[in-house]
């Protein structure tokens, strides 16, 4: 455990622990750090962890690498006892940017390590211990959605719509969506969602469990603080212990359904509906697919 905050984080990756040049001041608690994209505030004993990639927020393996980065340091950090996760801009987070650092799409020949790297770091989100409160300001699209779904609680306001839309696109849902959805909101509900691509609004969202507090555009993040300071309140071994037991097994099925996901969006990305559908995404238009 990290008592001096002024320490370098320590990240666990890939069976060992390496350093990162991420620093937070001992006792300043008040003082803001960054790891790449990724914004850290600690306010008491909550952290506040944006997402800064305005305004959609679109992610790539080395923003999830950043998040991951990020969470895992602050595990280690006793100040923090919750984490609450919100982003800069309009909309909460537009899910994966399909051009890969190599300028091809993210699922195209030659461009898998990309994916397989991304995925890789959304396990890690997963296996943290930390409590996580999502502030979902805004849209939460195909793998926004996804990212969402690594917290354990979701705050929603009018403005925030949750869609998994990869059925729109072309390609088999991905971030694990698969088995964590079913997982808060059931079966039927996930496939709903899942396979008509459609978006579902706050109150809706509210009624399938997807969203644990219902608060406005103006107070969200502070609702979302507010909800995390109430479980910082809490003995924070028992939280950790607590949280463990409800979510025993979770990282390694998430880790699991991913390689089926992974594989069918790598098949899938080759068709002929995937190109249309990305197409017809961008001209805010149906596809027109046909099985090729």
């Amino acid at each position: 455990m990290v008592s001096d905050l002024s320490q370098p984080a320590i990240i666990q990756q890939a069976g060992h622990k390496c350093y990162s040049s991420a620093r937070i001041p001992a006792g300043d608690l008040s003082m803001q750090h960054e790891f790449g994209d990724v914004h850290l505030e600690q306010m008491g004993h909550v952290t506040v962890v944006e997402l800064r990639r305005p305004p959609h927020n679109f992610f790539d393996a080395a923003l999830i690498a950043s998040l991951a980065d990020a969470f895992e340091y602050l595990d280690d950090v006793d100040e923090c006892r919750a984490l609450v996760l919100a982003a800069e801009g309009t909309v909460f987070c537009a899910g994966a940017d399909f051009r890969s650092s190599s300028g091809r799409d993210l699922f195209e020949p030659g461009a898998q390590r990309s994916a397989d790297d991304l995925y890789g770091h959304a396990v890690r989100l997963f296996r943290t211990r930390k409590p996580i409160v999502a502030a979902v300001h805004g849209p939460a699209v195909g793998g926004g959605l996804g990212l969402s779904l690594v917290a354990d609680f979701r705050v929603v306001c009018e403005q925030t719509r949750f869609a998994a839309n990869f059925v729109k696109l072309g390609v088999h849902a991905g971030f694990g969506i698969t088995h964590v959805l079913p997982r808060i909101v059931g079966e039927q509900r996930a496939g709903l969602m899942l396979l008509t691509g459609r978006r579902v609004g706050p109150d809706e969202a509210m009624a399938m469990g997807l969203g644990d507090v219902k608060s406005s555009a103006e107070r969200i993040r502070e609702d979302a603080i507010t909800l995390a300071g109430e479980i910082a309140e809490a003995a924070p071994l028992a939280v950790e212990s607590t949280r463990h037991t409800l979510r025993q097994g979770l990282a390694d099925a998430v880790e699991l359904q991913l390689q089926r996901e992974f594989r069918e969006q790598m098949r899938l990305a080759q068709t002929r509906d995937h190109a249309e559908g990305k197409r017809a995404v961008a001209e805010r238009r149906p596809g027109v697919f046909t099985r090729s």
